[in-house]
């Protein structure tokens, strides 16, 4: 039976939450008509996406686009179970009622991704026995989060407390399997991890996958220890697929081979006066649609 697979691109492309100088004048509408244009299924939500599903549905429906999923603020680590469900309460039921596949879970709780006075290497970091018991926390969580219809996808990030293959393999270690594990290639690659390590060891987790790419130079020209994650985007270190180091065939087909079926998200936070938005939304669709069928995916067209 043939693998399938649906692409979906995140508005970041066109507005950057964090970064309101990135494109904090564009339009939802542009947003979403680009998005179809270029050949999308979905998308994720934004800042500028309604909270209500009786307001947000027949926007998509205008767009012939689906809810894919879209990020959450976690704040487990410093907050207890039940202060955690009433906070998500809302945004699960946006997402239950508008069908989206997943919730995307960031851990927030102390992050320096949004703080561009901090530098990259000053990122929080936990002990083991703090990632045991964030990680029986973030258990409970994701069950009641499954329960209600809308399971959990773990987002390792820069700057977070999850971000190096070290925390990923602990975090996945202390947790029970309603916890899915998000799959980011450029998060993994900035952090400096081998994304194929990840699905080797973790692909059976994986419940979503977040393709971005990396410019190598900008990277490698980083001074951790001064510059911030938000300096780094500034600076262009994310594309998307096919504009940069990333061997997008390579994680496709392993992905493949673990099984996965589902969304493919184009992902990449940059600077839309420097990098057209549907021009580079059209790039990641046309490598990514290569890749998924060169790996035996059936990709699902856009209506």
């Amino acid at each position: 039976m043939a693998l399938k697979a649906k692409l979906g691109i995140a508005p970041i492309a066109w507005t950057n939450d964090d970064l309101p100088q990135l494109g904090g004048d564009t339009s939802l509408e542009t947003c979403l008509s680009e998005s179809h244009l270029a050949g999308f299924l979905g998308v994720e939500t934004g800042g500028k996406f309604p909270k209500t599903s009786q307001a947000l549905k027949p926007q998509l429906k205008e767009y012939h686009l689906q809810l894919v999923s879209g990020w959450y603020s976690g704040t487990l680590l410093d907050n207890d179970v039940e202060a955690e469900k009433a906070k998500v309460l809302s945004q699960l039921q946006l997402f239950k009622e508008c069908g989206a596949a997943c919730l995307v879970y960031g851990e927030t709780a102390g992050t320096i991704q949004n703080r561009q006075d901090i530098p990259l290497n000053q990122r929080r970091r936990l002990t083991d026995e703090q990632i045991r018991i964030y990680g029986e926390k973030l258990t409970q969580f994701a069950s009641f989060c499954a329960d209600f219809g809308v399971p959990l996808a773990f987002h390792h990030h820069m700057g977070t407390a999850i971000e190096d293959e070290h925390d990923i393999d602990r975090l996945m270690a202390a947790t029970g399997p309603a916890v899915g594990l998000l799959f980011d290639s450029g998060h993994l690659v900035f952090a400096g991890v081998d994304p194929l390590q990840i699905l080797e060891k973790h692909g059976t987790r994986i419940n979503h996958v977040h393709t971005k790419d990396v410019r190598a130079p900008v990277m490698q020209s980083l001074k951790r220890d001064h510059d911030s994650f938000l300096d780094a985007v500034l600076k262009g270190v994310y594309t998307v697929p096919g504009d940069g180091c990333i061997d997008f065939d390579a994680i496709v087909h392993k992905l493949a081979s673990i099984g996965y079926q589902g969304w493919f998200v184009v992902e990449a936070e940059q600077d839309p006066a420097k990098a057209p938005p549907y021009e580079y939304a059209c790039i990641g669709y046309e490598t990514l649609k290569k890749s998924l069928t060169g790996a035996g995916y059936t990709l699902q067209e856009n209506a």
